[in-house]
């Protein structure tokens, strides 16, 4: 399973990074559309939607997606993606944490639609916003890279005490100290030396957004944990080996990147 999931990465990390130093802003945008509609179409099943509905939740997502991408050049189109960004981070940190801590099973409909949403739409926008600055968002995407890796491989190696074993029997106290430290080393050998050194005023908020963005990466993780729980299935697809589902793969992104574009577009109108 390691090997079949390091081939995964190998595979389409090149396709990834390629589109993300070489293609337009839009093109990008619309590269990035496969995976959000694979990620619906994942969310629509793990909600219990018939077939019929999946189409269509898709194509709401789609033509959501596509409407906020035409609107990019409107006046208004700052303070519009800085609000989608907003209603991403109260959700992530507000709402998930409660979602996961009480263990809400119900799951209407018209929750289960905005939710949805709401993990994919501001991730797909992030990614769409932060292309503009590429290393940045490799950063960014690089503290839950780190931090997944470092978990499975310290979880395996040393995990005794379950983190959450209601919600993922798998994941350990232990292997997300060894994340922490892991995502640790990482800020001073890529944000440190790589930006802070560099922007000395962006070194604090740095060092807070990373500390913030750890924790959220877990919650995100968690999150959907629960969710795929709830509908009775291991992965929320089996469309990327080794992984799972696009779900299960920016699991974790879906609830640090808004937030980290939030925070960029702040600082960069404040600067």
């Amino acid at each position: 399973m390691l090997l079949t999931r390091i081939l995964t990465v190998v595979t389409l990390l090149p396709f990834f990074v390629g589109g993300l130093f070489y293609l337009s802003g839009e093109w990008w945008a619309i590269a990035l559309m496969p995976l959000v509609l694979a990620g619906a179409w994942e969310w629509a099943n793990l909600a219990g939607f018939s077939s019929r509905n999946r189409w269509i939740y898709c194509l709401l997502l789609l033509i959501s997606a596509l409407t906020i991408l035409l609107t990019g050049s409107d006046p208004l189109s700052p303070v519009i993606d800085r609000a989608i960004f907003a209603v991403s981070a109260i959700f992530w940190l507000g709402t998930a944490p409660l979602w996961i801590k009480f263990g809400w099973k119900s799951r209407p409909p018209i929750l289960m639609i905005v939710t949805g949403w709401v993990l994919l739409v501001p991730t797909w926008l992030a990614m769409v916003r932060l292309q503009e600055r590429p290393w940045l968002l490799l950063a960014l995407m690089g503290i839950v890279w780190v931090a997944d890796c470092a978990a499975y491989f310290a979880g395996h190696q040393w995990g005794r005490r379950k983190l959450a074993p209601t919600i993922s029997p798998g994941k350990t106290w232990e292997g997300a100290a060894g994340a922490a430290v892991a995502v640790a080393v990482y800020y001073g050998l890529v944000w440190h030396f790589g930006f802070s050194l560099h922007m000395p005023d962006l070194a604090i908020p740095a060092a807070v957004l990373v500390a913030v963005l750890f924790p959220l990466s877990i919650i995100g993780d968690l999150f959907e944990s629960w969710i795929k729980r709830q509908a009775g299935v291991k992965d929320s697809g089996r469309l990327l080996p080794g992984h799972g589902g696009v779900l299960d793969r920016i699991d974790a992104l879906t609830s640090t990147l808004p937030l980290a574009a939030l925070v960029v577009a702040s600082l960069l109108q404040r600067g």
